[in-house]
């Protein structure tokens, strides 16, 4: 049994320095952050060690640059950002385990915070060689007398910050990633019913473990984004020039087969709007899903489906969705989208929106994220969890953390 942050805490961290791998990769344009979302949901377990007279060193990446420095990778606006989020300077170190940040991190006072830059600017971070990655878990663990783990969008990792340095130092599980599980465990093992679960997002390949895994965990399964034609050319309609994956259509009529059986509903769009090409939306029309032109392509479901979907959510206790149903980000793509986000917004219940594009689509869609029972940090972490697979940067702090390392 892991460590959580309070049972850090009580033994003791005034003075001492806590390494904090957090998950800062948030969307910039140039140096400006579009949505910081990230940063703020890691603020608490931040914010608490430093209350508690710790010396902070925030360990994170940003994108995925090529294991060396690369300015528009760097974690400067982010230092600024998390900064005024905590009100008070955040040190930056302008390498990971380097001079400055030996001495960014040699500088702090008691309760101060440091980030330091880019960890994937280290080849060593992301090395699938375990002395690689060790050797750079090493230099990690000499800037800290503790680790914490904070960062749930990157524990489906085996990285050097997320994995190999909790084998190094007394470790113990940060507030966010507490939150992440124990919301993730309602979902797949006390889900309260009725039980829904909405899928979108481009790919249908990408959630093949997480329908296997809750075909029979949920009473309704609702289905759009570009996932959504694989499933319509199964059923024998015409997509046009619509996303599909040919690979994948044998695998989602087994699905609709085994739901059928096991008296799971499936819900796919009855309209679709369809454009010339992608992203025109003067072109943008509604047309029956099982009508789409051979010349155009889906890009949301329509307002038939979405008012259907809308009223398939009502009464449910339970909702997780993952994938937005259209390209949000353009007006005449986002109303299937918007739908399924207002609906989730009446839920009498837990409705756990599962991160990457769906946290996006919401906030820029105008809703809050107090509207939602929880906003999850980590898309592929949240969707590797309810696969049933094991999330490497949790399970290894069950193995090794020590208990009363800190003395």
């Amino acid at each position: 049994m892991s460590l959580n942050l309070t049972q850090l805490i009580e033994q003791g961290v005034a003075g001492k320095r806590v390494l904090v791998r957090s998950d800062l990769n948030v969307p910039l344009e140039g140096t400006t952050i579009t949505d910081d979302g990230r940063i703020r949901a890691s603020v608490p377990t931040i914010k608490k060690l430093a209350d508690a007279g710790a010396k902070v060193v925030v360990v994170a990446h940003l994108g995925r640059p090529k294991g060396e420095p690369d300015p528009a990778y760097s974690l400067a606006p982010v230092a600024t950002r998390l900064g005024e989020l905590l009100g008070a300077e955040v040190a930056f170190a302008t390498d990971t385990v380097g001079d400055s940040a030996t001495s960014v991190v040699g500088g702090l006072a008691d309760g101060q915070v440091a980030l330091l830059e880019n960890v994937r600017f280290n080849a060593g971070e992301t090395s699938k060689e375990d002395i690689e990655r060790a050797n750079f878990a090493n230099e990690l663990a000499a800037l800290a007398d503790a680790f914490v783990s904070d960062g749930f969008g990157v524990v489906h990792r085996k990285q050097a910050s997320v994995y190999d340095v909790a084998k190094l130092l007394p470790s113990a599980e940060g507030d966010l990633v507490s939150t992440e599980i124990d919301v993730l465990k309602r979902l797949t093992e006390t889900p309260e019913r009725p039980y829904v679960v909405v899928l979108g997002g481009s790919k249908v390949s990408d959630k093949l473990g997480v329908i296997d895994n809750l075909l029979g965990k949920a009473e309704k399964l609702l289905i759009g984004g570009g996932m959504v034609f694989t499933f319509l050319k199964a059923q024998g309609y015409e997509v046009g020039e619509s996303l599909l994956e040919e690979d994948q259509i044998l695998t989602v009529l087994g699905y609709l087969e085994r739901a059928e059986e096991i008296g799971v509903e499936i819900l796919l769009p009855t309209d679709v709007v369809v454009a010339d090409s992608f992203g025109d939306e003067e072109s943008a029309r509604v047309v029956p899903a099982n009508a789409i032109p051979a010349e155009s392509l889906g890009l949301d479901i329509g307002p038939e489906s979405a008012a259907a979907y809308a009223a398939a959510l009502e009464g449910a206790k339970t909702v997780f969705w993952n994938g937005p149903m259209g390209v949000f980000e353009q007006p005449a793509f986002a109303e299937g989208t918007r739908a399924v986000a207002q609906a989730l917004t009446t839920i009498d219940g837990l409705s756990v929106v599962g991160g990457g594009d769906s946290a996006a689509a919401i906030r820029q869609l105008g809703f809050s994220d107090d509207q939602f029972g929880h906003i999850s940090t980590g898309g592929g972490a949240s969707l590797e969890y309810l696969e049933g697979k094991t999330l490497p940067g949790v399970a290894v702090l069950d193995e090794v953390t020590p208990i009363g390392g800190l003395g």
